[in-house]
């Protein structure tokens, strides 16, 4: 089963995505913050990272760094996920080290299909 960390501080976020996912048949390990989300990287080795861009204790630009800056984690695919969808977010994301980019609120068949192409790619 493709193991999912989905790295989100809203509660109400969490519960609708981590639910979507897991009937969509991935198993969903969870952090509430971007230290929580580079420390569980390490720990759980997901295949797919889900990282919010606006987190509590560190950012999600900064977690995105330091994922990529760890050998055991730099490989992990990471999609960055944000409700600021401005001029230049996408630019940011991939700089940052994420592989690819989405918009809240999730559309879930969008990002379904994000994650497919990741995880099939090997990235």
């Amino acid at each position: 089963m493709v193991k999912i960390l989905l790295v989100e501080d809203n509660e109400m976020n969490r519960d609708m995505l981590s639910r979507r996912l897991r009937r969509n048949g991935y198993e969903v390990v969870i952090a509430i913050d971007g230290q929580q989300g580079v420390e569980m990287a390490a720990a759980e080795s997901p295949d797919l990272i889900l990282m919010d861009m606006s987190l509590p204790v560190i950012d999600g630009w900064e977690a995105a760094r330091q994922v990529r800056e760890n050998e055991a984690t730099r490989k992990i695919p990471v999609i960055a996920l944000t409700a600021h969808a401005m001029a230049g977010d996408r630019e940011k994301a991939i700089e940052a080290g994420c592989d690819d980019y989405d918009t809240k609120p999730v559309e879930i068949t969008r990002l379904l299909g994000k994650i497919t192409a990741l995880i099939e790619s090997g990235a």
